[in-house]
């Protein structure tokens, strides 16, 4: 059996589904959908009857590509009032042998979390931090013997009113969720090296609503905070600047303005039309400036928060969301963080924007969460599975995608 994951990103500004194929421990776009977003406000709905019906078209886009009904996704959710705990189980091994597997590990975890949730909060997910075979300390316990498995973990916990309405409106599309996460925590899957699991940094999220600045330790969210800021701001600085829509001025930051004044132009002019009718013209080293010194202005915000969040060093600090996508954008990045700061990049065939860090990163984070318990991760059957691939066999003369597929799915 495949493995092949779909992944849902509710967010304010646009809902994207993503179903990707893990091989050879790689991520493949099998399919991508995108809608603009409708009844969220800030991350969180406040119109569920409107999500549902963007859900529907979503989801459909998806399905009419690979032709499947996808009735299973892992879910990112936002980080609004998140709490996070250090917790400790442990679970007696008394079989012959006393060989450790995966099962033991998921006994373990569930004694750790015993009574540890409040009724008003949900568990987002639970981190493992340290594993212990009798009293020594072990990176992995599977397959090596003993009588007592014990593990520290850290849980994260979000109110169940921001959870809850989005696992309503999924139930009643006959959408299970296998599994869930913080946004911030499948971006750090996105983008993680080796040398960041055992090193402590911090990651920032610029949507278009909302900015979430998270701190990881050894791979382990530990802290997230949530600010009402983002891409709309630096829209509302260009339209009152100029008296134009918010349609153009996003136009206008995405496609004509840069993020640095460095490379922007004093004589580059681009002519649009004011809420009065009037034709303007807008220079694109002024717009610039207004971008440079909105984004300068988040970045050091952003880095405040990061103070409060922890008092250690970090070793890198990783920026990622679509506006990251402003061309000349690394060069704020550097004047605001220096060498530490890293600009993410999603390098995904057909989905290389920012903008899909958190879909792409939580498919990555569910394959290795269930890897590391020796267990496939697949949320599409093995007859879903065939249908894409006779679908594949049917269409590869003829079609992009029949050629993607079997580039995926020939042996």
């Amino acid at each position: 059996m495949k493995q092949i994951i779909s992944s849902l990103d509710v967010g304010t500004s646009t809902i994207k589904l993503i179903v990707g194929e893990i091989y050879k421990d790689k991520l493949n776009v099998l399919a991508c959908s995108e809608i603009k977003s409708k009844g969220i406000k800030n991350g969180l709905i406040v119109n569920p009857e409107g999500v549902y019906q963007k859900l529907e078209e979503v989801f459909k886009r998806c399905e009419e590509i690979l032709e499947i009904k996808i009735t299973d996704v892992v879910l990112c959710v936002p980080a609004y009032y998140a709490d996070f705990e250090l917790v400790e189980g442990y679970t007696t091994i008394d079989r012959e042998g006393g060989e450790i597997n995966g099962n033991d590990i998921v006994r373990a975890l569930q004694a750790s979390i015993y009574n540890k949730v409040p009724p008003n909060k949900e568990l987002i997910s639970i981190m493992p931090v340290e594993y212990k075979i009798n009293e020594e300390v072990v990176k992995d316990p599977k397959g090596l013997v003993g009588t007592r498995l014990s593990i520290k973990s850290v849980i994260s916990t979000a109110p169940k009113k921001n959870v809850y309405t989005i696992f309503s409106i999924l139930d009643s599309m006959n959408v299970k969720i296998s599994d869930i996460s913080f946004n911030s925590l499948a971006d750090y899957h996105e983008f993680k090296t080796d040398d960041m699991d055992e090193k402590e940094g911090a990651l920032i999220n610029i949507g278009d609503e909302k900015t979430e600045v998270s701190i990881i330790n050894k791979g382990t969210l530990v802290a997230t905070q949530v600010l009402e800021m983002g891409g709309k701001d630096i829209d509302k600085e260009i339209m009152y600047a100029y008296n134009i829509d918010r349609k153009t001025a996003r136009k206008l930051k995405e496609t004509f303005a840069l993020a640095h004044t460095d490379n922007a132009s004093t004589t580059e002019l681009e002519e649009v039309i004011d809420k009065s009718g009037a034709k303007i013209k807008i220079n694109q080293y002024e717009i610039t400036e207004i971008i440079y010194n909105k984004l300068k202005s988040i970045f050091e915000i952003s880095k405040k928060q990061i103070n409060l969040l922890t008092k250690k060093e970090n070793s890198y600090i990783i920026i990622t969301g679509g506006t990251t996508e402003i061309k000349d954008v690394s060069k704020v990045i550097d004047e605001s963080f220096g060498k530490i700061g890293i600009l993410a990049s999603v390098e995904e065939i057909g989905v290389r924007n920012n903008k899909y860090s958190s879909a792409l990163g939580i498919i990555k984070y569910y394959y290795r969460k269930l890897s590391f318990r020796k267990k496939k991760a697949s949320t599409v059957t093995e007859e879903e599975q065939q249908i894409i691939f006779n679908n594949k066999k049917k269409n590869k003369d003829n079609t992009l995608l029949g050629k993607v597929f079997s580039y995926f799915f020939d042996n």
